[in-house]
C-alpha cells in the first residue's frame, strides 16, 4: 500500500484544521473571525484558495488568494535571491622566495584582480631544497605581500609553515 503523496507548503482549502479562522480577503481587508466553512464559501465565492498563512496564532489567519500565483511569485522571489548572491572563492597566488621583482609584479596584479571580484586569495610559497634552510626569506616575502596590499586586503590567515611551504590568507576589507 502506497502512502498518500506528502504536501510541501501551507495548508489550503479542505487541508485546513481548524473550527475557526480568521480571515483576510484578496483585496488585504480583514473580514474577522469566523467558521472554516463560511471561509471557505467566500474564498470559492471569489473563484481563490484559501491558505493558512499563520498556524500557530490562537486562531489561525487565513488568506485568500490564487495559490499558484503565490506559489510561483515565492519561487522567483528565491531565484532573485540566488541570483544576487556571491560566492566567496579561494583563489591561489604560488610564489617562490627568491622571487624576481617583474614576476612579483605580475602576481601582485593578479591578486587585485582578485580582491577586486571579492575573492579571498591564499598566498602559497614553495620553498625546494637548500631553500627550506632559510625560511626567514619567505616569511620577509609575506610581510611584503602583507604591506603591499594593506588597504585593500587584511590578513584571515597569518603566515605559517606548514611541511615545505609557507602559507598566509588574505580576504578582501
Amino acid at each position: 500500500m502506497q502512502a498518500p503523496p506528502v504536501k510541501d507548503g501551507p495548508p489550503i482549502n479542505q487541508d485546513i484544521r481548524a473550527a475557526r479562522v480568521l480571515l483576510i480577503d484578496q483585496n488585504g481587508e480583514k473580514q474577522g473571525v469566523m467558521p472554516l466553512s463560511a471561509a471557505l464559501e467566500a474564498a470559492e465565492e471569489a473563484g481563490l484558495d484559501l491558505v493558512q498563512i499563520v498556524a500557530n496564532a490562537e486562531t489561525p489567519v487565513c488568506k485568500i488568494l490564487d495559490y499558484g500565483k503565490h506559489r510561483f511569485q515565492e519561487q522567483k522571489k528565491k531565484a532573485e535571491a540566488r541570483k544576487r548572491q556571491k560566492v566567496v572563492e579561494l583563489k591561489e597566488i604560488k610564489l617562490r622566495p627568491n622571487i624576481d621583482s617583474h614576476d612579483y609584479d605580475v602576481k601582485a596584479k593578479a591578486m587585485h584582480r582578485f580582491f577586486d571580484d571579492g575573492d579571498k586569495v591564499k598566498v602559497t610559497i614553495r620553498f625546494r631544497g637548500r631553500e627550506m634552510a632559510h625560511p626567514e626569506l619567505g616569511m620577509k616575502l609575506m610581510h611584503k605581500v602583507q604591506a603591499d596590499f594593506e588597504e585593500e586586503a587584511k590578513v584571515e590567515f597569518h603566515p605559517k609553515m606548514e611541511g615545505r611551504q609557507m602559507i598566509m590568507i588574505l580576504a578582501p576589507r
